[in-house]
């Protein structure tokens, strides 16, 4: 019998008029993308707390901080034509492309702003996956633990004031991070910092998730909760999110913790996804 992996063709679904986010991620019978417990997603105004739905949300110009998950999700996006969605705000505009290119997912993204400004994007997908799903970086990829880690550490191991703690990948700090598991009431953010391409391991099922962009720091940001947040009905997400910056809010990030608009005027940068089944 010959084994291998063979692609499997995925789909893309999103709701512009309800923040640019991708409510489906489907392909070979399965869906990637988590639908959240929260109600409400379709009510949001500018700038309300964040709503977690599940899905990919677009968090731009921050991921935590002010506003949460940044401004754009909680807007409208107009539509630009054919798989592709705009919104404008006052010191930045996005443009972002999506299209199915033999079963890929491939979605192309374009900054403009003043040459100067500071920003972090990150897609913030929430998978459904098992407690046997991995995640798969290159073993010794520098990582940020966030400080909701602290308290799965041994007293005294965070440094006072630090917005995070630097590690190796797979196990920052002793923290085994590549493994989900059952619920176990823990909830932690981290960044694994110049690491542009990740895989997603569930069964015989893969998922690739790889970001380019030039001159710009890539990373992956990684939202393990597996049944510690929120402190009032807490549950289960899990998030893999390629990111542009090397911080969760753009407030800590250093010079250069962030992307930053050169003197064209211009970012652009391309997100692609693919999956694969073991046979």
């Amino acid at each position: 019998m010959v084994t291998g992996k063979r692609p499997v063709a995925l789909r893309v679904a999103y709701a512009a008029t309800h923040g640019g986010r991708w409510t489906s991620l489907r392909g070979g019978g399965r869906e990637w993308l988590w639908r959240g417990p929260e109600p409400g997603r379709h009510e949001v105004r500018p700038d309300d707390a964040f709503v977690d739905a599940g899905g990919l949300e677009e968090c731009l110009p921050t991921v935590r901080g002010e506003p949460d998950h940044g401004e754009v999700w909680s807007r409208p996006w107009r539509d630009g034509g054919p798989g592709t969605a705009v919104i404008e705000r006052p010191t930045f505009t996005l443009t972002r492309r999506i299209i199915d290119s033999g079963g890929v997912v491939v979605a192309d993204y374009r900054l403009a702003a003043d040459p100067g400004y500071r920003f972090v994007w990150a897609a913030h997908a929430l998978l459904d996956l098992s407690p046997a799903a991995r995640l798969d970086a290159p073993a010794g990829t520098p990582t940020r633990l966030h400080p909701e880690a602290a308290a799965l550490l041994p007293p005294g191991s965070w440094p006072t004031g630090d917005p995070w703690l630097t590690g190796s990948w797979p196990a920052p700090s002793g923290l085994p991070l590549d493994t989900f598991g059952p619920d176990d009431g823990t909830a932690l953010g981290a960044v694994l910092l110049d690491c542009a391409r990740v895989q997603v391991i569930d069964g015989a099922d893969r998922l690739t998730l790889e970001l380019e962009c030039s001159g710009q720091p890539r990373s992956t940001a990684l939202w393990r909760n597996l049944g510690g947040w929120p402190a009032n009905g807490p549950y289960r997400s899990v998030g893999v999110e390629p990111m542009l910056g090397a911080a969760f809010d753009l407030a800590d990030a250093g010079p250069s913790d962030a992307a930053v608009v050169p003197p064209t005027g211009e970012v652009t940068w391309r997100l692609t996804i693919s999956a694969h089944r073991n046979h």
